[in-house]
């Protein structure tokens, strides 16, 4: 039983639930069998911008919810898994400030951003799925 749309439909909305008008994409490897991955370990993005630990958990945390929803066990320290997952984000934080400053007036802020999903072969290294959720 193929479950990669009911995961791909739950999986980056459950993420970005909070922000309004974002855009998903995903895109899959059509050949690769989604039935056997079992496990599934996080690993480090190589050359990823910092981020801060309260964000980097709740990413994680509703990225591990979504998979235990459809079957997925995680694994921790050094251990095998089925699946490397890794993620990247980018964020861009526009302060609008009005044209006549005035006590009375206050500023707003604007959040932009992307957060890019990768799950991929432990063996081959080869990305089974991709997910983007990005709020201009």
């Amino acid at each position: 039983m193929n479950r990669l749309p009911l995961f791909c439909m739950t999986l980056l909305p459950l993420i970005v639930s909070h922000a309004l008008s974002q855009d998903i994409q995903y895109r899959f490897d059509d050949k690769a069998d989604f039935s056997k991955f079992k496990t599934y370990k996080w690993v480090p993005f190589k050359n990823a911008a910092p981020i801060d630990n309260l964000t980097d958990e709740q990413i994680k945390a509703a990225v591990d919810a979504a998979l235990a929803q459809k079957g997925l066990t995680k694994v921790n320290g050094d251990g095998t898994a089925d699946l490397l997952i890794d993620y990247q984000s980018s964020e861009l934080i526009d302060e609008k400030f009005p044209k006549p400053p005035s006590p009375d007036e206050k500023h707003w802020t604007i959040y932009a951003g992307d957060l890019a999903i990768d799950m991929y072969n432990p063996g081959n290294h080869n990305v089974v799925w991709r997910g983007v959720a990005s709020k201009p």
